[in-house]
């Protein structure tokens, strides 16, 4: 487990290791584990959940600090738990100056990006402030009709309107630039 969130550094700091696996919200799972951070993964760490394997792997984009945290469809395979340590994340990101890109269809992943970029065959959709552009790309299902649930969305759950809207591209720039 160490290894893979440190992507292999030779001179990985455990500490670094650790609070990367916090931040992601997965260190008390490694705990659990049977030899915590020395624990192997085995081939596609077939022992952990789709949502562990995603927070795993938010972990590993985490370590080091990264001036470019980049996160494409982040929250697919996330549960409440696991949401709310990719807000902290991004939020983490962004306090220390990094810069902020997430490409996702469900749009809790962007609670802490302010600006959206909406593409849609390729071209500029929409960009401005995330309230406004969501505001034109959200869609929610009229009183009494079925709602087509992607997968990884919870019914009820807004999602983004197709085909105007085939993919978010949020950008949060760092105010230090």
């Amino acid at each position: 487990m160490a290894q893979n969130i440190a992507r292999f550094d030779p001179d990985a700091k455990p500490d670094k290791i650790v609070e990367a696996a916090k931040l992601a919200n997965v260190h008390e799972l490694i705990l659990r584990l049977p030899d915590g951070y020395n624990t192997p993964l085995g081939e596609n760490a077939a022992r952990l959940s789709a949502g562990q394997k995603q927070r795993l792997a938010l972990a590993r984009a985490l370590y080091g600090d990264p001036v470019l945290f980049i996160l494409d469809e982040p929250n697919s395979n996330l549960d409440a738990e696991g949401e709310a340590a990719l807000d902290r994340a991004i939020r983490s990101c962004l306090d220390r100056g990094a810069s902020v890109v997430v490409i996702a269809h469900r749009p809790s992943a962007l609670a802490a990006i302010q600006q959206i970029l909406v593409l849609s065959d390729g071209k500029t959709a929409a960009l401005g402030p995330r309230d406004e552009v969501m505001r034109k790309v959200l869609m929610r299902p009229a009183q009494g009709q079925a709602q087509n649930v992607q997968p990884g969305q919870q019914p009820g759950q807004p999602q983004l309107q197709a085909p105007q809207a085939q993919n978010v591209q949020a950008l949060q720039q760092s105010k230090r630039n």
